[in-house]
């Protein structure tokens, strides 16, 4: 069944059998093959035009990819298929220098029965200007998929090693002592982490190839961490990483089983790139990101700012600019000297480096940038909606409805770049948006207390439930 094709937040997603079917990935795949024939570098200019396809542990995810690269090579381009399953970052670190683009058949965090498409351009996500070039080319011409237009083979994930191990410390992360416990979500980093660390003592869970993922939904976010925490109590571990289905996204624990929101772990991260790496350049973060990293950028006169939710909208600016750190609320860091993508491995492993330079437990950390910064309280609710939701007439029609007090707090300022944010007088905060890859309406909520934050989330949430009835 032919439907639409739209890039989301971060590439195209569908229902496998529904919307993700061999006749729409076909369909994409010829447009993408279009694409790089007008746009990709002749190899005179000393420029690769190379592609990589990869994919993750989803089901048939190989035979998808190995149906895209078939249809890249009919269409004569140079593309070389990945072997195995890859994490996506690979894909992206693969395209700074080896590659012009990559391709990773994957939907990332979504559950197990949907799948999809991902391209990586220059270390990071394809801007949306490039992504709406793909989609104006779905069904201008005919697919070429020509018999024994296989595509070649091959193993690349020493270079991606070799990547990974230019970012971090490893000598000082082997000084690291005790356990550390792993929950790979059944995903495409598994078995990374004692890859490059193999003298540690790792503890894995959910570490084998499982297409349904077991039932469980491959984001690392607290209410799928719990096995993980029970495993750091049992295990004694120093620190607990989460990686979700693709590995370009992370979660961490405390030695505790505390989960750490990405908003703290963001600034835990950005304060230890700055004071021991001397990080300097804009800081750029989601309007779904909390207000912590900005604080620690104004105390350092780092420049600021916001951009839609996506990870792509802050890749789009370090692609452009001199930004020092990018960072978004679903869990994806990006700083200078690597590819401005997420990578859930490369933060993990600056996680331990930090906490074998600075000596301090995760949560040792956490408790000197509240120390120094102000308390932060992060929380988030999912509604489910029921159809489509505009995004213009839902702000509109909630701006509408907006009080100038909300929980005791004085409204300072609205802002309708992605859905409907309220900022109040002491950098608390209120977004209210629909997401941009399943059919829910996201509330999320930031403010120096627990008992305000879930103040401000009832209320959001109540706000946006009237809407939806």
């Amino acid at each position: 069944m032919a439907t639409d094709i739209h890039f989301g937040t971060d590439g195209w997603r569908g229902v496998i059998a529904w919307d993700f079917t061999y006749e729409n990935v076909h369909r994409l795949a010829q447009a993408l093959a279009d694409y790089v024939n007008e746009n990709a570098p002749s190899e005179e200019e000393g420029k690769t035009s190379k592609v990589f396809v990869g994919y993750d542990h989803r089901f048939m995810s190989d035979l998808f990819a190995a149906d895209v690269a078939a249809i890249l090579r009919s269409n004569k381009i140079n593309v070389t298929l990945s072997d195995r399953p890859v994490p996506t970052p690979m894909v992206s670190a693969l395209t700074l220098r080896k590659f012009w683009l990559g391709i990773i058949v994957t939907a990332s965090h979504n559950p197990a029965e949907y799948n999809g498409i991902k391209v990586k351009l220059g270390g990071c996500s394809m801007p949306v200007r490039e992504t709406q070039e793909i989609e104006r080319r779905i069904d201008g011409n005919p697919v070429l998929l020509l018999y024994g237009q296989n595509a070649e083979k091959k193993d690349l994930t020493a270079l991606y090693k070799k990547y990974l191990s230019s970012l971090v410390n490893l000598r000082k992360i082997a000084t690291l002592k005790g356990t550390i416990a792993v929950d790979y979500m059944y995903g495409a980093a598994t078995g990374w982490m004692k890859e490059l660390l193999r003298s540690a003592k790792i503890v894995a869970l959910h570490d084998t190839h499982d297409p349904t993922f077991n039932g469980l939904r491959p984001d690392p976010s607290a209410k799928n961490l719990g096995e993980l925490k029970k495993t750091i109590l049992a295990k004694k571990a120093i620190v607990g990483f989460g990686f979700d289905g693709d590995g370009d996204r992370f979660g961490v624990l405390d030695e505790k089983g505390n989960y750490i929101t990405p908003c703290l772990a963001a600034a835990v991260l950005l304060n230890y790139l700055i004071k021991y790496k001397h990080l300097k350049g804009k800081v750029v973060l989601t309007a779904s990101m909390g207000y912590l990293p900005k604080r620690i950028a104004r105390a350092h006169n780092m420049p600021v700012e916001e951009v839609c939710v996506g990870f792509k909208h802050v890749a789009e600016v370090m692609a452009l600019e001199e930004v020092a750190f990018g960072v978004e609320e679903a869990g994806g860091y990006a700083w200078k000297g690597g590819a401005s993508d997420r990578d859930g491995l490369a933060v993990a492993l600056t996680w331990l480096e930090m906490m074998a330079v600075t000596k301090k437990k995760p949560s040792e950390l956490c408790e000197q940038v509240l120390k120094e910064y102000g308390a932060g309280v992060y929380a988030r609710q999912d509604l489910p909606a029921a159809k489509p939701v505009d995004k213009e007439q839902f702000v509109e029609k909630l701006r509408k409805k907006l009080p100038k007090k909300i929980a005791n707090l004085k409204v300072a300022e609205i802002s309708t770049l992605d859905g409907l944010k309220v900022y109040f007088e002491h950098d608390e905060w209120l977004l209210m948006r629909p997401s941009g890859t399943e059919s829910l309406v996201r509330v999320y909520a930031e403010a120096a207390t627990k008992k305000d934050t879930q103040a401000l989330l009832d209320f959001g949430s109540k706000l946006v439930s009237s809407y939806l009835k």
